[in-house]
């Protein structure tokens, strides 16, 4: 069924005349007629009784409350996409925990305030898990640890970060080799960038392995890393933010391992939906892009 189709034959529902709602839809009427028709023959029912006046038949009473509903929602979408400016729907977010934590709460209180009909829902977790959650549709865009090189991806970076070696003690220089081999770590779970940049810290100082414990919040970590369970590694930001509550200590570590940039990655800009190309002019606009 077209929607042209049920347009008119709500018109002529309405005017109960043909000629009448081919004026009211500025066509003619044998273009009411021909839809009309169509409509009794792909449902195989007639719909209106065409002698004694125009009126919906039996049928065509059950078709008229389908009809009204289905060009509501159609009308509904069409604004949705007309009226850009003012954004609604549904705008759903994954994010690394840590860039939740510190980067986020600023930007989508903005967003908030100039777009309070949009739903927002937020997940957090490691890279790896963010970007599979992207590719499977469950999200409208990530922020996470990297870019992604695919032509079906939008990255777009919005933070530097420099990654400190943290633990809760004062630290005038970096642990040993023979100290960092015994040593204990606290991580998110498997999949997490700065997971990564321990690998690669305990490999420039030729250790393969050590123990790794998996926390799945912020305070946990920090907690029993000021606790003296071990050590973890994570954005000097959230640790000048934290350092004072848990009384923990950061080390700076080689460039090559602190460096690394968050990205906001999503769809390519054509897909976008009002809702989203507003969020990334407020990151534009929050993070001075």
């Amino acid at each position: 069924m077209q929607f042209k189709s049920l347009r008119l034959f709500m018109a002529v529902a309405e005017t109960g005349s043909f000629m009448a709602a081919a004026k009211q839809l500025h066509t003619v009427q044998s273009n009411v007629t021909t839809h009309i028709k169509k409509l009794e023959e792909e449902l195989g029912a007639q719909l209106v009784h065409r002698t004694g006046g125009v009126r919906l038949t039996s049928a065509g009473l059950a078709l008229l409350d389908y009809a009204e509903r289905l060009l509501a929602v159609h009308d509904e979408a069409l604004m949705l996409f007309q009226s850009a400016e003012n954004a609604t729907g549904q705008l759903r977010l994954g994010s690394m925990e840590t860039t939740m934590a510190l980067r986020l709460p600023p930007i989508l209180a903005a967003y908030h305030a100039d777009f309070p009909e949009v739903d927002m829902t937020l997940a957090t977790g490691p890279t790896a898990s963010l970007i599979e959650k992207l590719m499977d549709g469950q999200a409208d865009g990530v922020f996470v640890a990297g870019a992604i090189d695919h032509h079906r991806y939008h990255s777009l970076k919005v933070f530097s970060e420099q990654l400190v070696l943290v633990s809760s003690t004062p630290m005038t220089s970096a642990p040993s080799s023979e100290e960092l081999l015994t040593a204990t770590f606290l991580a998110f779970r498997q999949g997490c960038s700065y997971r990564q940049r321990i690998e690669l810290l305990l490999a420039s100082q030729g250790i393969n392995a050590v123990r790794v414990f998996e926390f799945g919040t912020l305070d946990a970590m920090l907690g029993c890393v000021a606790a003296g369970m071990g050590y973890t590694v994570l954005p000097r930001i959230i640790i000048e933010a934290h350092q004072h509550r848990f009384g923990i200590h950061a080390m700076e570590l080689p460039s090559e391992i602190a460096n690394i940039d968050t990205y906001f990655v999503t769809s390519e800009p054509a897909t976008w939906s009002p809702a989203l190309a507003r969020f990334v002019d407020t990151l534009h606009q929050q993070a001075r892009l």
